[in-house]
């Protein structure tokens, strides 16, 4: 997918059965699919995770908030 002129790449992913767009730089698409490999999961079923585990954030946000924890954890 193209990149936007502010960096965001924007992706289309099912979560729950229905689709949805999610849209974050490319460096956190990069760490998630490293994080999802390291787990043997796709990339959106890590999604469909943060999506059940996010508070009151949008999903692009708390995509970006669990790359950082991971992250930061090692």
């Amino acid at each position: 997918m193209p990149e936007s002129p502010d960096g965001i790449i924007k992706r289309s992913v099912m979560i729950a059965g229905h689709r949805t767009s999610v849209s974050v730089e490319q460096a956190f698409w990069d760490h998630l699919k490293r994080l999802a490999e390291a787990r043997g999961l796709s990339t959106g079923a890590l999604i469909a995770e943060i999506d059940q585990g996010r508070k009151r954030q949008n999903l692009s946000s708390a995509i970006r908030l669990y790359v950082l924890e991971q992250v930061a954890a090692r």
